[in-house]
């Protein structure tokens, strides 16, 4: 079998152009070089760390009940009967950026895509777009949740109506993962934890989003998170926060076409402003914000 491509954005005097797959490919685990494990391993290591205290603890015993571990990467083929016997989910291999249908048939399946290659050591602390350990890392243990994960495939399902019916509609339903899926924060007796993959994948923000007074962190509500727009090159500005898992899943049952034709009407909100209306539980002091559009 040849080692599938490694699909990665395009750098240019202009900026970086996402460059997308839509391929499902085996994992090439043999090929994976001394290089990549290390690298793998010293992530691991470094957010385990870093989480203690700061993830919620499903993510937590999740990743431990999937025997993660930073000795080498883990392999697919072994994740899967786990998470299919957990939540009847399983992982298929890709390229790199999906486009978006492609990617919400797989969710609306209960397939999640992950990466097959991971970061070089120069971009350990960041890097641009989707990477194996941000998939398999951040995303892949709370599919072992049986509500976090009916909430992901309900999720697949809604996007792939949205698609159908505009662009704001697929937007409005953008936001919600930004904001969930991956920057999501939760309530829990011991304190506000994280429970967003592109949180727990990143060392910085998995201290900022809790620690630093400079975000806003407000109670979570569909339709406000759903106008909120979002930096894509910088920490969260606004965090929002969930009670339960529960709460989130409830949020996707009711048709959302309704809602589609409120938002319809009325203008979105920029990443730091808080509402009058806002369930408000940190008012962020904006200290170092960009002031630049947001995407």
């Amino acid at each position: 079998m040849n080692t599938p491509r490694r699909v990665e954005h395009q750098q240019t005097d202009r900026g970086t152009i996402p460059v997308y797959a839509t391929g499902v490919v085996e994992q090439p685990w043999d090929d994976y070089s001394s290089v990549d494990h290390h690298v793998w391993g010293e992530l691991f290591a470094r957010q385990r760390e870093v989480l203690d205290g700061r993830a919620c603890q499903e993510f937590l015993d999740s990743q431990n009940v999937l025997q993660m571990t930073a000795d080498a990467i883990p392999k697919f083929s072994e994740l899967n009967p786990i998470l299919r016997e957990a939540t009847g989910w399983e992982l298929v291999g890709v390229e790199g950026l999906l486009p978006e249908y492609t990617f919400f048939e797989h969710l609306a399946n209960r397939r999640f895509p992950v990466t097959w290659w991971i970061r070089k050591p120069e971009q350990i602390d960041y890097i641009s777009e989707p990477d194996l350990f941000h998939d398999l890392f951040g995303h892949v243990p709370l599919l072992m949740n049986p509500v976090f994960a009916d909430y992901m495939e309900a999720y697949g399902r809604g996007a792939l109506k949205a698609h159908g019916i505009s662009e704001e509609a697929l937007l409005n339903l953008t936001r919600l993962y930004w904001y969930t899926v991956e920057f999501g924060l939760i309530r829990t007796d011991a304190g506000l934890r994280i429970y967003g993959a592109g949180i727990v994948s990143s060392k910085g923000e998995s201290i900022y989003c809790l620690e630093s007074d400079a975000p806003n962190r407000i109670g979570f509500d569909l339709e406000r998170i759903m106008r909120a727009q979002y930096r894509i090159d910088t920490y969260q500005q606004t965090y929002f926060v969930i009670d339960s898992f529960e709460q989130l899943f409830d949020a996707t049952r009711p048709d959302f076409t309704p809602i589609y034709a409120r938002l319809a009407n009325q203008p979105s909100i920029r990443a730091r402003d808080v509402l009058d209306s806002d369930d408000v539980i940190h008012r962020g002091t904006r200290e170092g914000f960009a002031t630049d559009e947001d995407a």
